[in-house]
């Protein structure tokens, strides 16, 4: 008889079950099956053309280690979106180039907080913020949002919260929805004045349907914001993100970087450089976007799903489905099995009231978006579901 292994309580985080998902859906499609795949945030666009030419030609050339922060160029080229996008006028020195938004939250976490520090997070709210934070000796402290705030933390949800920092999404996964910039003022304010780190997640900048999202540095440089090309640039598999920190934060995360992943993917720096300028291809997948946005918007209420949270950006669409059941996971799996449709359980993102939310991804070609609809529809129609 062999004793069990030794293993840390670090490592004992929960599983991200968005990619237990997919890695059921995988095995269906192994097996003949067809599935639409609404459970991953991932776009179903390839890199920018321009981005993929630009790697094609740096290949006849050795690709090595960068500087740990990141190409200077690529950091020049950053800070420019912030000043086409937000009008904010940034010095490249403060921009880190990371492997993904993961190396930039990694990075972050560790810069800014000790073990055992408490980290406020609102649920529903991206399941690896939390699981990070354990994994770094931290506590994640779940602040849960309400509707009628749109999924999204205020400070009056932070009275009476002892943590040293705090998470913020606009647009939010799984929601979608997004803060005004008074709401996010609101938030930083509240803590900055309680000493609290204030990280920003922005990942899903530049998929907004109205109005445009707001940059936590429009109204802080104390922030730290946190982005990646893999969402509106479409380059998920290259694992390429930033992050923008203080001035007096660069050597600090600098030092962590060259220890922790000397550098980014030269290869990926590279495409993403080119990726910056190519905004009318990247603008005409977000118009696909708002297509399926539409789609969903006006045929999920029809097939039941009828208590949303109308996105203002990302791809998602998180339905209250407490009318319909009390079990997210097995729900979930009874869609895939029975309609071939792929979809996240809410306990992903929030772990008590999950249990009665799901998630439907819209980041899929509008052809694929329509089918799973009709499967959808179809699915909630034998059950005598669907909305009368």
């Amino acid at each position: 008889m062999t004793s069990a292994s030794r293993g840390s309580l670090r490592g004992n985080v929960d599983p991200f079950i968005v990619m237990d998902v997919l890695e059921r859906a995988r095995m269906a499609e192994a097996a003949g099956r067809h599935i639409v795949h609404m459970e991953i945030g991932q776009p179903a666009t390839p890199a920018p053309a321009g981005a993929r030419q630009s790697l094609a030609r740096a290949l006849e050339t050795p690709l090595g280690y960068t500087v740990a922060l990141g190409l200077p160029e690529l950091r020049r080229g950053i800070a420019a979106l912030y000043a086409r996008w937000y009008g904010v006028d940034l010095d490249p020195a403060r921009v880190v180039v990371t492997t993904g938004s993961s190396g930039a939250f990694l990075l972050a976490f560790t810069a800014l907080f000790d073990a055992g520090d408490r980290v406020a997070l609102g649920e529903p709210g991206y399941p690896s913020y939390r699981q990070i934070l354990r994994a770094l000796s931290l506590v994640p402290v779940g602040i849960p949002s309400r509707p009628e705030n749109r999924l999204q933390p205020v400070p009056e949800d932070l009275a009476g919260i002892d943590a040293q920092g705090l998470i913020v999404a606009s647009p939010g996964n799984p929601s979608g929805t997004m803060l005004s910039k008074g709401a996010l003022a609101a938030l930083i304010h509240h803590a900055e004045a309680r000493g609290m780190g204030f990280v920003s997640d922005e990942i899903y900048h530049g998929l907004h349907y109205g109005d445009r999202a707001v940059s936590a540095l429009e109204i802080s440089q104390n922030a730290w914001a946190i982005n990646s090309f893999s969402k509106y640039f479409s380059m998920t598999g290259w694992r390429v993100g930033w992050m923008v920190v203080p001035e007096d934060q660069i050597r600090r995360v600098e030092r962590l970087a060259q220890n922790l992943f000397i550098c980014p993917p030269h290869a990926s720096q590279i495409a993403a450089l080119a990726a910056l300028d190519c905004v009318p291809e990247l603008e005409a997948n977000r118009a696909v976007y708002a297509e399926n946005r539409r789609l969903m918007l006006e045929r999920l209420p029809k097939a039941g799903f009828t208590r949303i949270a109308p996105p203002d950006g990302a791809f998602y669409v998180y339905a209250d489905v407490s009318g319909l059941t009390e079990d997210s996971l097995s729900f979930a799996a009874q869609i895939l099995d029975d309609a071939g449709v792929a979809v996240t359980p809410g306990l992903d993102f929030d772990p008590i009231r999950g249990r009665q939310t799901l998630r439907f991804s819209y980041a899929g070609a509008t052809d694929q978006i329509a089918l799973g609809l009709d499967r959808l529809t179809a699915f909630m129609q034998a059950r005598g579901l669907a909305a009368k």
